[in-house]
């Protein structure tokens, strides 16, 4: 089954991470199929390309929560 859920990296105590759709057995910062956005908690930086993700959604990937609160704001704020 493919995820769609986060990959860290970044410095120690600055952490940023990568959107990244993966198959569920692989380790957290294991290598992707593909990488969809970026998010930065700390300055809130959000970057994501919503066309794949709707694209990966509708072939039955499934998103993590955190990764569905990024989406949602990602579209209120294209919109």
């Amino acid at each position: 089954m493919l995820k769609i859920r986060l990959k860290k990296y970044g410095r120690k105590k600055r952490p940023s991470y990568r959107i990244v759709v993966i198959d569920s057995r692989k380790r957290r910062d294991g290598r992707p199929i593909e990488e969809l956005g970026f998010y930065d908690p700390i300055t809130n930086q959000i970057t994501l390309d919503i066309e794949s993700v709707n694209t990966y959604k509708n072939h039955g990937a499934q998103t993590s929560k955190v990764v569905e609160s990024i989406y949602l704001k990602a579209i209120q704020i294209q919109a």
